[in-house]
C-alpha cells in the first residue's frame, strides 16, 4: 500500500522532512508507519469539548495499539450556547466553512495517511464531516458526548430550561431567585447539551451514516464507555486504512437517506438539513428538500427527546441508542441495509446485535409518536425554496394557524418586542435579515423562541425566519426561509398585519397577498447595507449560498444572478 506520508519522509530529497520530524521525536520506525492524524476541537472555551483531551488521548492510545504513530491538530470551535444573543452568533455557522477549510489545509500541507476526527458541538461536527467528505481519506468520527440532563424542582432539565425560564421571570410566573437555582443546576457537567439539539443531531447522524462507530451518539460524555469507544475507534482507523475505505464508500445516497430516516423518527434539529445539505455538496451527492419531505412523510417519530419531550439523551442510550432506532426502522424495510459503515460491517449487519430495551424512549413503529417524521419542510409564496420546522416539537393546535405579521428585521428588534409584551396571541412574528447573506452567519436564535415559550405564547404565536434556529428551541417556530430576504426573497416584501397561513400537515407557508401586490413591492425594495462590511463576515456574506443549498460558499457572480430571481421561482404557490 502507498501512503501518501512518503510523500514528506523517503528518500534523500526528504532528509530535511525527516529532520523536522526527529525534532518532534519521531523514531525511525515511527517514520516507516503510516502517520494518521488526530483532528480535535479541544478547549477551554466550550462547555461541549472541555473533555476531548481525554477523548483525543484514548484515541491516540488506540492507534498506538493498532501500529501507527497519531498526529494531533486542533480546529477553532465555537460554543453556540455562549455566542448567543450577542454579535457572537454571526460567527456560528459561519465557522463551519472554516474548520472544513483548514482541516483540508493541514492535512495536505502534511501528507497525512489517515484521519480520527473528534467534535462534538454544532458546527464543528458538520465541518470535519464536510472536511472528510473532501479529502476522503480513511476517516472514522468519534464525539465527545452528551452532557447528562440536571435537576430542578424534581423535574430533568436542560439549557432550552434555563433560556425559557428568562421569558418566565419577564412574565411573572418565575422568580429569580428560582432561575438562579435552575441556572445552577440546568448543566451538571460538560459534554454537548443533553437534548435532541443539534449537536447531538448531527453525532448521531454521524453515527447512523456509518462514519462513527455504535453509540458515538448516545454514550455520555462521564462514561468510560466514551474511553473506551474512543480506543476502538483509534484502532479501527488503522483497518480502514488497511482496507482502503474511505469517506466517499460510506457517503453514498444511501447513506444520506438512512441519516434522513433516522432524522425524522427521532425528530432531530432543524440544523441537520441544513448540514446535511452542504455534507452531501461535498460528497458529490444528489440532496434536495424534497427527498427529505417525501421522507418525512412516510417515516413515523419513535422517539421525542427534549426540546420536544420529557426524555434526554441518556435515556435514548439506556434505551439502545442509534442502533436500536435503526433496528425498529428497518421491521419495515424503510433503511438501506446494504449501507457500509467504518465498522466494516453494513448497516444491517451491525444492527443484528442491537435491541430497544425501553418502549416509553423508542416507541413501536406501530405506536409512534407522530405518523409522520418530526421534521417537516414547507413551501409557498413565502418560501419558494422552502423552510423547515421541527414539526414534532409543535403544539398540535399550531400545526395550523393563520395570523397577522410583526414584521422585525433584526433578532434584538423581535426580542425587545416579545419581552415587552408587545406580541399578542395569534400573532406571526417574522423575523427577517437574518439569512445566511443577511445575518450575516444565519444566527441561531433561541433566544425568541424560548422568550415566546417562557411567556406562556408558545400555543398562540408563531416565529418565522430566513435565520436558523437552536435544535433546542420548541413550538411553530420555521427557520431556514428561502430565498432569503437579503437576496431579495419573500421575506422581504411581507409587510406589518400581512395574513400569514401555516399549514404544516399540508407542507405549505404563504402570505395572503397576490401576485401583483408582491411585485408592486419587489419594484419598491432595495436591500438594506450589511450588517457587518468588514473581516471574514464581510467576504462569508459575499460567498455564501442560501440556507436551501447548505449555506455553502459559491461563486460571488452565481449569487448575485441567483437573488435577481429569486423571488419569484414559484410566483403563486398555492395561495390561500
Amino acid at each position: 500500500m502507498k501512503l501518501r506520508s512518503t510523500a514528506m519522509k523517503e528518500g534523500v530529497q526528504k532528509a530535511p522532512h525527516r529532520s523536522l520530524l526527529r525534532a518532534l521525536g519521531f523514531t525511525d520506525a515511527e517514520m516507516r508507519q503510516p502517520f494518521i492524524g488526530v483532528v480535535h476541537a479541544f478547549s477551554e472555551l466550550v462547555p461541549g469539548h472541555f473533555m476531548l483531551d481525554k477523548v483525543k488521548e484514548a484515541v491516540k492510545a488506540g492507534i498506538r495499539m493498532a501500529g501507527g504513530p497519531p498526529l494531533e491538530f486542533p480546529t477553532i470551535g465555537v460554543c453556540d450556547g455562549l455566542a448567543m444573543n450577542h454579535r457572537g452568533m454571526h460567527y456560528s455557522l459561519a465557522s463551519r466553512e472554516l474548520i472544513a477549510d483548514s482541516v483540508e489545509v493541514m492535512v495536505e500541507g502534511h501528507a497525512l495517511d489517515a484521519l480520527v476526527f473528534i467534535p462534538n458541538c454544532d458546527k464543528i461536527v458538520p465541518g470535519m464531516l464536510m472536511a472528510a467528505a473532501r479529502l476522503n481519506l480513511p476517516s472514522i468520527f468519534v464525539s465527545g458526548g452528551p452532557m447528562l440532563s440536571g435537576r430542578f424542582q424534581g423535574q430533568a432539565v436542560s439549557l432550552s430550561n434555563v433560556f425559557e425560564a428568562v421569558g418566565r421571570v419577564q412574565a411573572g410566573s418565575m422568580t429569580e431567585d428560582e432561575l438562579a437555582e435552575l441556572e445552577a443546576s440546568a448543566c451538571p457537567g460538560c459534554g454537548s447539551c443533553s437534548g435532541m439539539f443539534t449537536a447531538n443531531s448531527m453525532n448521531c447522524l454521524t453515527e447512523a451514516m456509518g462514519l462513527a462507530l455504535p453509540g458515538n451518539g448516545t454514550v455520555p460524555a462521564v462514561d468510560s464507555g466514551r474511553l473506551r469507544l474512543a480506543k476502538e475507534t483509534g484502532r479501527q482507523v488503522m483497518d480502514l486504512l488497511r482496507k482502503d475505505i474511505r469517506p466517499l464508500d460510506i457517503l453514498t445516497d444511501k447513506a444520506f437517506y438512512n441519516a434522513i430516516c433516522f432524522d425524522m423518527a427521532v425528530g432531530c434539529s432543524t440544523n441537520t438539513i441544513l448540514h446535511l445539505t452542504a455534507i452531501a455538496h461535498e460528497a458529490g451527492v444528489p440532496f434536495d428538500l424534497r427527498l427529505v419531505d417525501e421522507i418525512s412523510r412516510k417515516v413515523p417519530q419513535i422517539c421525542k427527546l427534549s426540546p420536544a419531550g420529557e426524555h434526554y439523551m441518556e435515556d435514548l442510550h439506556r434505551a439502545g441508542g442509534v442502533q436500536a432506532v435503526l433496528k425498529e426502522l428497518a421491521r419495515t424495510k424503510m433503511l438501506e441495509l446494504d449501507s457500509l459503515t467504518v465498522s466494516g460491517q453494513t448497516i444491517g449487519e451491525q444492527i443484528l446485535r442491537a435491541r430497544v430495551r425501553d418502549r416509553q424512549v423508542i416507541r413501536p413503529l406501530e405506536n409512534p409518536f407522530l405518523e409522520s417524521g418530526g421534521l417537516a419542510v414547507l413551501w409557498g409564496n413565502l418560501a419558494p425554496e422552502g423552510a423547515v420546522v421541527k414539526a414534532g416539537a409543535v403544539d398540535p393546535e399550531m400545526q395550523r394557524h393563520s395570523g397577522p405579521a410583526r414584521v422585525f428585521n433584526s433578532e434584538e428588534e423581535a426580542v425587545a418586542s416579545i419581552l415587552g409584551k408587545k406580541i399578542k396571541p395569534g400573532d406571526v412574528i417574522i423575523i427577517r435579515y437574518e439569512g445566511p447573506r443577511g445575518g450575516p452567519g444565519m444566527r441561531e436564535m433561541l433566544t425568541p423562541t424560548s422568550a415566546v415559550a417562557g411567556m406562556g405564547l408558545d400555543t398562540s404565536v408563531a416565529l418565522i425566519t430566513d435565520g436558523r434556529f437552536s435544535g433546542a428551541t420548541r413550538g411553530a417556530s420555521i427557520g431556514h426561509v428561502s430565498p432569503e430576504a437579503m437576496a431579495g426573497g419573500p421575506m422581504a416584501l411581507v409587510q406589518e398585519g400581512d395574513i400569514v397561513h401555516i399549514d404544516i400537515p399540508a407542507r405549505r407557508l404563504n402570505i395572503e397577498v397576490t401576485l401583483e401586490e408582491l411585485e408592486k413591492r419587489r419594484s419598491a425594495w432595495q436591500a438594506p447595507q450589511p450588517k457587518i462590511s468588514t473581516g471574514y463576515l464581510a467576504r462569508y456574506s459575499r460567498m455564501v449560498s442560501s440556507a436551501s443549498r447548505g449555506a455553502v460558499f459559491t461563486d460571488e457572480e452565481e449569487n448575485r444572478d441567483r437573488s435577481a430571481e429569486a423571488p419569484f421561482r414559484l410566483p403563486d404557490a398555492g395561495i390561500n
